[in-house]
Formats: C-alpha cells, structure tokens, sequence
C-alpha cells in the first residue's frame, strides 16, 4: 500500500511543481530517497539535513526511528523545512 509525501512549495519546485507524491516504501529512508528532491534533503551521508523536518501522521520521525521508521501503507509523510536565521 502507498504511503502520500507532502512537499512544502520550496521544495515543490525543486520537484517540477508537485507538492504531492504516492510513493510504495517501506521506510521513511526508502521514501525520501524516492522523490527527485532527495538530494536537497539528505545530506552527503544520507542522513536529514539539520532543518528538515518528516512527520508522519504528524509525529516527527526523530521521536520514533528517524529514516529507519517503518511504513505500513496508507500514512501521510509530511516534510517541513525549518526556519532559522537571526
């Protein structure tokens, strides 16, 4: 079963202007690493970049297992891109 990733629209036009992806992963990892954005999320060791924020169902994945967070099917992955600055 396919799991729905939301993109936030900075992200959306990095993907051609798709803010919405099904996608069937196993994983939180196996699913960012589907979307043509993976290299604006993940750093140089794959892992999150420090102001990218996942949420399923809208628990964030690093309170769970971070990329390794097993998908059943059915959730919504939503990415969120943190503001920082001063």
């Amino acid at each position: 079963m396919a799991v729905v990733v939301l993109l936030p629209s900075l992200l959306a036009g990095e993907a051609g202007g798709r803010n919405r992806f099904e996608l069937d992963a196993a994983t939180i990892g196996d699913a960012v690493r589907a979307l043509p954005v993976a290299n604006l999320v993940l750093d140089e060791r794959g892992e999150l970049r420090r102001l990218v924020n996942v949420y399923v169902d809208g628990v964030d994945v690093r309170d769970r297992d971070g990329l390794a967070t097993p998908l059943a099917g059915g959730e919504t992955v939503r990415l969120v891109g943190a503001i920082a600055g001063g």
